[in-house]
């Protein structure tokens, strides 16, 4: 076998190897989809998703799990997309030692790999007994934020890492200020990073469970208004999933919540990529 007829079985061989890889883990991923759809598509009803559970009705419902998911989404998002925005804007715009950069930088990227039961202790530690706010969904969306400041941070730096210099400087010579050309320049630029970075944190806000027992408990509760709901415990999806599966034995409530949670990350994603959409369009606009 000659040079060449090696080189092009050693490039068939690895598109082979690639494809393979690729279908392998896109079957799985239909395969696991699939499995939870169809075996929790059929349990969502009406009565699930608009009452809450009651031991004298004999009923089961999750309407407040899902409100305090969408809370705890809401203040989250609130608190860490503006922090984690501008810890990477200054970091990449503004910062000037190398070594703070490199210890920031490494400080984050470990962080994102603490195991979320460490943030839920610390999270009770700090929120719920030294700072008062005790058992709530405002202590757990404060530790919620904490666990996703590091996603945001390294996918938005990375995203500001690719605006080239170019527009940087052209500003600048144009005159114009060095706030001025990050908000009208580097971050319309970086706004893909920037809903990554958002619909990372989305996914581990409502895949959460773990740290939320510790912080925001396991109550199902109906607030009258949001104010209260923060103030106050409750379980979300995730942890209503947990207790059903693991301690209750009801795999059939399990499943349909976990498609109900695949379902409302679906449409949160889709919701953000139609802001995203709409602010590429603004700016092609300009």
């Amino acid at each position: 076998m000659s040079h060449s007829q090696k080189r092009k079985f050693k490039e068939n061989l690895l598109k082979v190897l690639v494809y393979g890889c690729a279908f392998c883990t896109v079957a799985i991923l239909v395969a696991l989809l699939g499995y939870i759809f169809v075996r929790g598509l059929p349990n969502i009803t009406w009565q699930l998703l608009s009452t809450k559970p009651s031991i004298i009705r004999d009923t089961i419902g999750i309407l407040p799990n899902l409100l305090n998911t969408l809370y705890v989404i809401l203040l989250t998002l609130v608190i860490a997309l503006p922090l984690g925005v501008g810890a990477a804007v200054y970091l990449t715009e503004y910062a000037t030692s190398k070594r703070f950069i490199a210890v920031v930088e490494f400080t984050t990227e470990t962080l994102a790999g603490i195991p979320s039961i460490i943030y839920g202790l610390v999270g009770m530690l700090v929120f719920v007994q030294v700072l008062g706010f005790g058992t709530s969904l405002l202590s757990g969306s404060l530790t919620l934020v904490i666990m996703t400041l590091p996603t945001i941070i390294r996918t938005t730096q990375e995203s500001l890492k690719t605006v080239p210099a170019g527009y940087r400087e052209g500003a600048l010579g144009l005159g114009a200020t060095k706030w001025y050309m990050i908000r009208t320049i580097v971050l319309p630029s970086s706004i893909s990073g920037i809903i990554t970075g958002c619909i990372l944190a989305i996914g581990r806000i409502v895949g959460e469970s773990a740290a939320l027992l510790f912080t925001a408990g396991s109550a199902t509760i109906i607030a009258s208004n949001i104010l209260e709901a923060y103030s106050r415990g409750g379980g979300t999806l995730s942890v209503a999933l947990y207790i059903y599966a693991s301690e209750r034995g009801e795999f059939e409530v399990a499943f349909a919540i976990a498609a109900i949670l695949l379902i409302l990350v679906f449409l949160i994603n889709m919701a953000t990529r139609l802001v995203q959409k709409t602010l590429n369009g603004k700016e092609q606009a300009k």
